[in-house]
């Protein structure tokens, strides 16, 4: 019998939501990292302020513009932390509990007001050999993520899988910016077994 196809799920992760908000907000207003958010390049795909930290990018983009460490994807594992992750103990734990090889990771910062349009990420499901990860750092009760047709709970200081090969859209109708840590991962037999016990439970 095959595995049912996962839309999203919570996964276990000891996450220090304060210290990641501390983080968070230094990124957000410490020269000279307030000038490396870019916006997202997909600008067909958004409304409103959506804009990128790059964490994690392929070691070729290391010395690079963050438009590339943050949207360029080309064949290849050697993915390697960019300096800005130094400063970010709490984000690192994260990384850490990843039994899994992480490659891309960022902050995506969904502005008041903004919207994702509906779209897939084709292909990329633990179905496919990837996963993506969300940890919303700064949230509220204003923000919908849908999957499917399907809200997904998220909460601060939680960790999420969801499935970007499936139609998904982001809303954000609150006063505050909403920032989730985005990680790309290798879906491996480790992460592909915390996904699918997580459903049964």
């Amino acid at each position: 019998m095959e595995n049912p196809v996962v839309s999203f799920v919570k996964l276990p992760c000891a996450i220090q939501l304060g210290a990641l908000q501390a983080e968070v907000e230094a990124l957000l207003h410490i020269s000279p990292l307030v000038d490396v958010w870019v916006d997202h390049v997909n600008k067909n795909d958004y409304a409103g302020g959506w804009d990128v930290l790059p964490l994690r990018c392929q070691r070729q983009h290391l010395n690079a513009h963050p438009v590339l460490q943050g949207f360029a994807i080309a064949d290849g594992d050697d993915w390697e932390n960019l300096p800005v992750l130094e400063q970010c103990p709490a984000i690192a734990s994260i990384f850490n509990q990843l039994q899994c090889p992480i490659k891309a990771a960022r902050l995506m910062r969904l502005k008041a007001g903004a919207e994702i349009k509906p779209h897939r990420d084709h292909e990329l499901s633990i179905e496919f050999g990837e996963a993506r990860l969300h940890v919303p750092i700064h949230t509220s009760a204003a923000v919908s993520f849908i999957v499917d047709n399907k809200i997904i709970p998220m909460r601060a200081g939680e960790l999420w899988y969801f499935n970007a090969d499936q139609v998904h859209e982001v809303y954000n109708r609150g006063t505050e910016d909403r920032i989730n840590l985005v990680i790309d991962c290798v879906a491996n037999e480790w992460l592909c077994e915390q996904i699918r016990s997580g459903v049964s439970q």
